[in-house]
Parts: structure tokens; C-alpha cells; sequence
């Protein structure tokens, strides 16, 4: 063993993570001076979503337009369905 005396005071009395572990545990690790999550939580620098959520836009599937399109095309589909029943 060592004789070193291992000064942790500081880093014990440091506040925690908030994250939960898939166990359903809290996270163990330090949070970030400031921050209320750890460096692999979310409070390291540049890490989260950016700004206005860009990423949700990128693709187009759920514009206004996207969503009537596919609300259009169910209602033509339920009306070819029905008038293929009557025809039976």
C-alpha cells in the first residue's frame, strides 16, 4: 500500500451526475463545474442538440405539407377500399 495521503475531499463533495444508468441508478461520476450532468452525460462542451433543433428538419417527412400528403393519400386508399367492397 501507499503511504500517499490521497486528497479526494474536494472531489467527493462534489456534486453528481443527475443521469440515470440503464439499471435505473444514478450515475456516479462528478458533474461539470456548472453543469448539472457529467462529461458523458451532456455537460461537456458541444455535445447535445444544437440550437432549434435543427436535425428534426432535415429530412421533411413531418412539414405541414408531408403530413396532409400521407392524410390524403390514407383517405384515397380507405375510399378504394370500400369501393372495392360494394364491389364483391
Amino acid at each position: 500500500m501507499s503511504d500517499h495521503p490521497g486528497n479526494t475531499g474536494a472531489m467527493l463533495a462534489s456534486p453528481r451526475c443527475g443521469a440515470r444508468t440503464r439499471s435505473g441508478g444514478s450515475c456516479r461520476a462528478p458533474a461539470v463545474r456548472g453543469k448539472k450532468r457529467c462529461r458523458m452525460h451532456g455537460g461537456a462542451a458541444g455535445s447535445g442538440a444544437p440550437r432549434k433543433n435543427r436535425n428534426a428538419r432535415k429530412h421533411g417527412r413531418f412539414t405541414g405539407e408531408a403530413i396532409a400528403e400521407r392524410r390524403w393519400i390514407q383517405d384515397l386508399l380507405g375510399e378504394a377500399r370500400k369501393l372495392l367492397e360494394e364491389m364483391k
